[in-house]
């Protein structure tokens, strides 16, 4: 095992897709359940990106304001 490597706990799902992706997958030798895998940890993470900005929308918006009266240091109006 690698240094840093966490083990993984794998739990079976039964999933339904379509047979002729399936059949292209087997063909091309590409791993299924490594693509969904990767394609749910994706969607999870993204879902999750977007459940915090939404919990943290107050001070950040909050942040943003302070940030926008104070002006940014060294920073001339006018240029981007």
């Amino acid at each position: 095992m690698r240094a840093g490597a966490r083990s993984v706990v794998r739990k079976p799902a039964n999933l339904s897709l379509d047979a002729r992706l399936v059949a292209e997958a087997k063909n091309l030798d590409i791993n299924i359940s490594r693509v969904a895998e990767e394609s749910v940890a994706g969607a999870v993470g993204e879902e999750k990106a977007r459940l915090w900005k939404i919990e943290n929308r107050d001070i950040i918006q909050s942040l943003n304001d302070y940030a926008e009266k104070q002006s940014l240091p060294l920073h001339e109006p006018g240029q981007a």
